[in-house]
C-alpha cells in the first residue's frame, strides 16, 4: 500500500531541529538519519525551509510562515565575469553538511560580449575621429540609380598554401585581389549618386589571436599576427571607401558580422567611422542588427551574413521587420554569404542570393571539396526598375 503523505507538522518539526543542530538533529527527535533528513528534504521542497541561516530558527515556529513558503536553499555565491553565464555549479560539503568548495561552471554571453567589445572599440576609435582627407566630389551622377558592392566572406588573414589548398593566399595576396577588384568595379560602374559597400560577413577569417570559430572552436589557418590582420583590414577597405568616393556623391557602408568574426568586426566599423567622421559624404552604418535594410525608390534591399537564416526565411522576416517598405516597394533583394558560392533563388516577392569570395580555399574547405569561383560583383538598380546590370571582376582579371 502507498506510503501516507508528510504531514507538515513534522515536515516543520523536522526543519526546525535541523535548523537548530544541522544533521544531527535526528537524535533529537529519535529517528533514524535518512528518515530525519528526508524530512527536512520534504520541508525543502514544499517551501517551508527558509534559507537564511539566521532567520530559519524563528521564521519556522509559527504556521504563518507555511502559508507564505520560502523558495529551495541555494548556496552558489560564485560571480562571474561581465560578459559571462554561469553554466553549471558543483558544490561538496564536509561531514557537517556545510559547503566546503564549489566549482562554477560559465560560457560566454555572446550577445553581452559583443556589445562590451562594441563600447570598448566606440571609445578606442575616437583617436582617429576625422583623419580621412575630404575627396572632390565627382562632376556628375546620377540620382536614379544605385551601386551596390557585395563583399563576399573577404576572409582577411587567411591563409593557404598552394601544395595543400590549391592557390596560395594570405594578408597581402588577400589586399592585392580586394583593391584591385574594387579599382576595376568602380571604374567600371556607372556614376550612381549613391554607392552602397556591403561586407556580407567574415570580414576577418579569425575573430581573436586563439585563431579558432567563436562558436565552435574549430582551428583556422591564420596569416600572420592578428594585429596586423586587423590593420590590413583596415587599411584595406578605407582604400574602398576612398575609391568610391571618386565616382559616386555618397557612400554607405555596413558591415556585417559573420561567424568567424562576430566581435572583430566592430573594429573595422568603428575605425572606419572615426577615419570618415569629418567626411559628410561617408556613412558607416553602426546598427548591431544581424539584418540590415536598405530602401530606394522601389527597390528594397535586406542583408544577413547567412549562418542564421536560411534563404527560405527571408521574406517573411523581410515583410516582418520592414511591413511598410514591403508594401512601397515591387523589387525586393536579399544578399547574402556564408557559403562562399552563387546561389539565387526567387520566392514569392522576394530574390535571395548568396556571392562568391575572392579569397582562397583553406586547407579545410579544400579538402571538404568545395570548389567555388572567386570574384567580385557590383549590382546597379533604378529606383524605379530594380537591378538593371551588374558589373562583375574575376581573380583572373585582377592578376592579369
Amino acid at each position: 500500500m502507498p506510503t501516507p503523505r508528510l504531514s507538515d507538522e513534522l515536515a516543520l518539526e523536522a526543519a526546525r531541529v535541523y535548523a537548530a543542530e544541522g544533521h544531527g538533529g535526528y537524535r533529537t527527535l529519535g529517528l533514524q538519519r535518512t528518515t530525519f533528513l528526508s524530512r527536512v528534504d520534504v520541508a525543502r521542497r514544499r517551501g517551508l525551509l527558509d534559507p537564511r541561516p539566521s532567520a530559519v530558527a524563528d521564521a519556522i515556529t509559527n504556521r504563518e510562515s507555511t502559508r507564505r513558503g520560502f523558495s529551495p536553499e541555494h548556496d552558489m555565491t560564485h560571480v562571474v565575469p561581465d560578459g559571462y553565464l554561469v553554466k553549471g555549479v558543483s558544490t561538496y560539503y564536509n561531514k557537517e553538511g556545510k559547503a566546503a568548495g564549489q566549482w562554477v561552471k560559465s560560457t560566454l554571453d555572446r550577445e553581452r560580449m559583443e556589445a562590451i567589445v562594441r563600447a570598448e572599440l566606440e571609445v578606442l576609435s575616437q583617436s582617429i575621429r576625422g583623419l580621412a582627407p575630404l575627396t572632390p566630389a565627382p562632376a556628375r551622377s546620377f540620382a536614379d540609380i544605385l551601386a551596390v558592392y557585395p563583399f563576399g566572406d573577404p576572409h582577411v588573414g587567411l591563409y593557404a598554401w598552394a601544395k595543400e589548398a590549391g592557390d596560395d593566399f594570405d594578408l597581402d595576396i588577400g589586399r592585392r585581389l580586394t583593391t584591385g577588384a574594387v579599382d576595376r568595379l568602380v571604374s567600371s560602374a556607372p556614376a550612381a549618386q549613391t554607392a552602397v559597400l556591403l561586407l556580407l560577413g567574415d570580414v576577418f577569417h579569425a575573430n581573436d589571436q586563439r585563431n579558432v570559430t567563436p562558436g565552435h572552436g574549430h582551428q583556422l589557418d591564420v596569416d600572420s599576427r592578428f594585429v596586423r590582420v586587423l590593420q590590413v583590414g583596415i587599411e584595406t577597405y578605407r582604400h574602398a571607401i576612398l575609391r568610391a568616393l571618386e565616382k559616386h556623391q555618397s557612400v554607405i557602408v555596413k558591415c556585417i558580422p559573420g561567424n568567424h568574426d562576430p566581435q572583430a568586426i566592430w573594429s573595422l566599423a568603428f575605425t572606419l567611422s572615426a577615419y570618415f567622421a569629418n567626411e559628410p559624404r561617408v556613412l558607416v552604418d553602426l546598427d548591431p542588427s544581424k539584418f540590415w535594410y536598405y530602401r530606394f525608390g522601389k527597390v528594397l534591399i535586406g542583408s544577413t551574413h547567412g549562418d542564421t537564416a536560411k534563404h527560405e526565411q527571408l521574406g517573411p522576416i523581410m515583410a516582418t521587420d520592414r511591413a511598410e517598405d514591403w508594401g512601397a516597394t515591387r523589387h525586393r533583394y536579399w544578399y547574402t554569404g556564408h557559403v562562399h558560392h552563387i546561389n539565387v533563388k526567387e520566392f514569392p516577392g522576394v530574390i535571395c542570393e548568396s556571392f562568391r569570395t575572392l579569397a582562397a580555399k583553406d586547407a579545410y574547405a579544400a579538402g571538404h571539396g568545395y570548389r567555388a569561383g572567386r570574384d567580385m560583383t557590383c549590382i546597379v538598380h533604378h529606383r524605379e526598375h530594380g537591378e538593371i546590370e551588374r558589373h562583375r571582376c574575376d581573380v583572373a582579371m585582377v592578376d592579369a
